[in-house]
């Protein structure tokens, strides 16, 4: 375990504890109990959060808490992308928690991963103009930074496949609006049981989309310069933690990613020390630092994740291409507090006994990644199941 200066201990999940001896600090981690701001985690993994498309007419239901239960082994879960609002409903069939049935809908997923011992965040996610308005309910509008579409094509249920639309430039109005809608989702989070919200400012959606120079090309006090484009991303983060708390908040943030058509730049490494120092300032209980390399994208330089592990004082979640080894590598070089994981727990849902015990894996099957029903979601099988 890495000690950096200044440190009187070694750094578990954010907290210092006491230090231990060279012999301690080679035994594993991954397993063992852990602390995130106020809460005790199980162990220091992460279910990470994946689009699912499971939840008809956008309310969560009985077969997503039999899904949510069966990784209920994690430390964490991140759901699934969770709309803030009518207008962040940019794909088919994802969850919402601006309403009072999706807030019950939610109470029984929380319910059931909390009987297994994990805890629970809801990743909010604004799609932005990673949308269609075949994909949204009535009165619902494609909203964004800039009126600038995205490349490539959306699913929609009716239709099948179409291109990105021209999405409408929010207005002053539009901006306070959908603060304030982040906001009441968070609010609904909590009253719906979950242990807090990670806001989803990574792979091209709305509060990204606010970040990058390509998606944003306002002329006012959202756009131009880092400290410009950063300013929704705070304002939100900021609201959000005035109203549950800051041990309860935390952001994913994907430098270097290119995911919805989301290029590299020549500030970037710039952009995202800034962001890291202002994350910071605000207290969030952690960043979530996502690596697209293993599924083809551009590598987070090693630089850009030792730079958050310095500047931001809180909890580091590092993903992207975990396997155990790796996982117990990093936790133990002390480059992050946790490790999130994606698809290894989309097709294993005993995954942690399976790494623990060195145990073969399911592998995913991708077809069924966002069909609605059960196959390819509730029936992989478990050890001794």
């Amino acid at each position: 375990m890495i000690i950096r200066p200044g440190d009187t201990g070694v750094r578990r999940a954010g907290k210092l504890t006491s230090i231990h001896t060279v012999e301690d600090m080679t035994m594993s981690t991954l397993y063992t109990q852990t602390h995130l701001g106020a809460l005790t985690l199980q162990n220091h993994l992460v279910m990470a959060p994946m689009t699912r498309c499971r939840a008809l007419e956008n309310i969560p239901n009985a077969l997503m808490a039999e899904y949510y239960a069966q990784r209920g082994s994690a430390g964490l879960i991140v759901t699934e992308g969770v709309s803030p609002s009518p207008n962040g409903l940019g794909y088919p069939r994802i969850p919402g928690l601006f309403s009072a049935a999706q807030v019950e809908g939610w109470q029984l997923i929380t319910d059931a991963v909390h009987a297994k011992g994990a805890k629970i965040f809801a990743q909010m996610m604004h799609c932005g103009r990673i949308a269609h308005p075949l994909n949204l309910p009535a009165g619902a509008r494609m909203i964004a930074p800039s009126a600038v579409a995205a490349a490539g094509e959306m699913y929609t249920d009716t239709e099948g496949m179409k291109p990105h639309p021209v999405p409408q430039a929010m207005s002053a109005e539009d901006i306070e609006a959908t603060v304030g809608e982040f906001v009441q989702a968070a609010e609904n989070a909590v009253a719906a049981g979950f242990d807090g919200v990670e806001l989803h400012s990574a792979n091209g959606y709305l509060l990204e989309q606010f970040i990058r120079p390509n998606t944003n090309q306002r002329t006012d006090g959202y756009g131009g310069p880092i400290e410009n484009r950063a300013r929704f991303v705070l304002e939100v983060a900021e609201g959000v933690i005035g109203a549950i708390g800051k041990d309860k908040v935390g952001i994913r943030l994907s430098p270097f990613g290119v995911f919805n058509d989301m290029p590299v730049y020549d500030t970037m490494a710039a952009d995202y020390t800034y962001l890291a120092q202002k994350l910071d300032a605000c207290g969030l209980v952690y960043i979530h630092l996502v690596d697209h390399e293993a599924m083809g994208g551009p590598p987070v330089p090693d630089d850009i994740k030792a730079t958050f592990r310095r500047l931001f004082k809180r909890t580091l979640i590092l993903s992207g291409g975990y396997d155990a080894a790796r996982a117990e590598s990093d936790l133990a070089e002390g480059k992050c507090d946790l490790i999130a994981v994606g698809r290894p727990f989309l097709a294993n849902p005993d995954l942690v006994n399976r790494w623990k015990t060195g145990a073969a894996v399911n592998q995913p099957d991708m077809d069924t990644f966002y069909t609605p029903g059960s196959n390819g979601y509730t029936d992989y099988p478990v050890l001794n199941g």
